[in-house]
């Protein structure tokens, strides 16, 4: 009897632990392939996203990429214009950075006086905020007068929605496609300060 009891207890644990392997399985495959989370920690990309915004990144979006070497094994679109990524900073690559793309590979990008021009017209570009009326000469710093430059074979150029207040592609250079995680698409939560920001909660990303 007591050798029955505890062969069902051994099933029953066995069970459990399966299931629980499974879910570990399917949790890191949906976080390495499908979708992430991430939390937003500066202004840069204020007001599309804010300090406490806790987003979901598509990662499938741009394809299938083997993890660790980043090599995209199912090809599927390349980061369009206006397209919102994340992506592993350049310059730090434990860290990972959110912006905006604005340059595509073959364009030109140049800023002047704050204007972003690309391939020699102005570039459309209605989430691109200045709160900062003064204009640095480019031999200052690349905030406001960047370029001419042209963006490389398989990378990309990005900004900060809060252009006064990014640091991004103007300072460190181009981001190569295969360290983009992903495209941000919807803020699935949203806290700062103890407060939950609910009119925040469930808005798709631009």
């Amino acid at each position: 009897m007591n050798t029955q009891k505890e062969t069902k207890r051994k099933g029953i644990i066995r069970e459990y632990a399966e299931a629980i392997l499974i879910a570990i399985i399917l949790a890191v495959f949906i976080r390495t392939f499908v979708v992430q989370a991430f939390k937003i920690p500066s202004a840069s990309m204020v007001p599309t996203l804010q300090v406490g915004d806790h987003i979901l990144v598509n990662k499938f979006i741009y394809g299938v990429k083997i993890p660790f070497i980043r090599k995209t094994i199912i090809p599927l679109r390349k980061p369009k214009r206006g397209d919102v990524i994340v992506f592993i900073f350049p310059k730090d690559r434990s860290k990972d950075f959110i912006k905006r793309v604005i340059g595509i590979e073959g364009d030109t990008v140049e800023i002047v006086n704050k204007k972003v021009y690309i391939n020699g017209k102005p570039f459309n570009d209605p989430y691109g905020v200045h709160n900062d009326n003064f204009i640095f000469p480019k031999r200052i710093e690349p905030r406001d007068n960047f370029g001419p430059v042209t963006v490389p074979k398989d990378a990309v150029f990005v900004m900060g929605d809060n252009r006064d207040n990014s640091r991004d592609s103007r300072f460190w250079g181009f981001v190569k496609l295969k360290d983009i995680e992903g495209k941000a698409f919807i803020i699935y939560w949203s806290w700062d300060n103890f407060s939950i920001k609910w009119n925040r909660i469930g808005k798709l990303i631009h």
